[in-house]
Formats: structure tokens, sequence, C-alpha cells
């Protein structure tokens, strides 16, 4: 798996649960964070890079764990390289599917809402339903340098959820990894009215069907590993890890 930083670990979270005999290597190229704001040929460069790491490490499948590099790079990194690859694109299907004010919004980065594919997927599956963006600016830096629950943060996450509240919405996608370690915080100012998606457990269900169909899923009793690896100052990541494990260690990489 790899993302832009330390978000991903929510994608990780549900696979792991789903895939306990899966031995799983995490990728966070947080020195290059965020890539919400960088341009499309960057955003590729950085996942081919980040790729050539993780099969060096072995890997029989990656997980593109960042919804920018997911729907600005996988159709260049299934051209390139001869392995599975799972992407990640914001959850507009189900939102619009459940919505009753038939007004969805989502949150997400600025090159996430600009890109092909998430215009693809949204024409495609919000027939008949208002979709309202926002762009995250802000957040996933914020986070990466440790101020997750700044007042900063609150400030800018009070800004984006208001302006949405105000068109009505009852659905409220995030589109990037890192906005569901906010979701307390988000489902504070959003209330109990508005329903919260992300991409998590479908990418995991996803993870597992690819590994089955392609017969690469691991159903032995062997010992399984789990590497965290950043190529930052990885004291905010170790915040975040001993959230769900004590045990796990991430490692400072020089890449």
């Amino acid at each position: 798996m790899f993302d832009s930083g330390i978000g991903g670990i929510t994608i990780y979270e549900e696979i792991h649960k789903l895939l306990p005999n899966e031995s799983i290597i995490y990728l966070a190229d947080s020195k290059n964070a965020p890539y919400g704001q960088k341009s499309k040929e960057e955003i590729i460069e950085f996942s081919f890079k980040n790729t050539d790491y993780l099969l060096n490490k072995g890997c029989k499948l990656i997980v593109v764990a960042c919804n920018t590099a997911s729907t600005n790079a996988v159709k260049e990194l299934r051209e390139k390289y001869d392995v599975p690859f799972i992407r990640i694109q914001p959850a507009i299907k189900p939102a619009a599917l459940k919505s009753k004010t038939k007004v969805v919004g989502i949150l997400a980065t600025e090159s996430t809402l600009s890109s092909n594919l998430y215009n693809e997927t949204s024409q495609k599956f919000a027939q008949g339903v208002l979709v309202i963006e926002q762009k995250g600016n802000g957040i996933v830096s914020l986070i990466e340098s440790g101020k997750m629950f700044s007042m900063e943060m609150d400030e800018l996450i009070e800004k984006y959820i208001l302006q949405m509240l105000q068109k009505n919405i009852d659905q409220l996608v995030l589109g990037c990894t890192h906005y569901p370690l906010l979701r307390s915080k988000i489902k504070y100012i959003a209330g109990e009215k508005v329903n919260i998606i992300d991409s998590g457990e479908a990418i995991a269900r996803q993870t597992k069907n690819i590994l089955e169909k392609e017969n690469l899923i691991n159903d032995s009793d062997s010992i399984k590993t789990q590497q965290f690896y950043i190529n930052k100052n990885s004291e905010v990541f170790q915040q975040i890890l001993n959230r769900f494990d004590k045990y796990f260690k991430a490692e400072r990489l020089n890449f």
C-alpha cells in the first residue's frame, strides 16, 4: 500500500481487519504530501517511485491508498506494471443512492475533483443528484504536521462543512483517505442528519476479491508481518499507529 502520507492508514485498518492472514507493507510518501495540489505529471512520477519500492519488497498486489493518486495515476500504473492495482475513488454511487434530499456533498482534494476519473464517476452515478464539491485545501498538511486536533483544523473543518450544509446535503463523501481520521470532528459539525461515507470497507472487499480471483490470497498459518515506512519525521505517524496497535512501529526511510 502507498499513500501521499499517513491518511491511507484508514484503508489499511479495513484491509487488515478483513484479511488478517496477509502481510502488508505500508509506504507513506509524506515528504511529497500533499499530492492534492501537485500536477498530474508529478503525481504519476511519485506513484511510479512508490510502486518500484514496494515491488522491490516483493509485493504481489498494490493498493493505491490515496484518492489523488488513484484518480490521476492508476491508468499509467496498470500500463507500466504487471501486478494488480486496487484504486480508490470517491463513494459517489452509494451517496447518490442513499440521498433523500438529492443533494450530496464531497470533500476532496483539488486534484481528485479535477480528475477525469472523478468526473466520469460523478456523471455516471449522480444523475438527478446535485453534487456539492468542496476542496479540502489545508487539511492534509495539518494532519501530516501533527495539527489534527488544533484550533486551526477546527476552524477549517467547520468552514468547509458549513458551506455544504447550507446547500441541504444529507450525504457527505470523504474523498481523501486522510479525512476519516477526522470523522468524529466532521460528524460533530455535520450533525445526525448527515450520513458520512468513505471508501475503506469497499476497498477492503475489492482487495479480497482480486486476491481470490488471481489466486494470490494467503490462507496459510505462516507468520504475518505488518511493516510501516515513512520518508519524513515519523513521530506523527507513530502516534496514529499507536491507536491501532502499540507494537506497530513506523520506520524512517531516506526515500
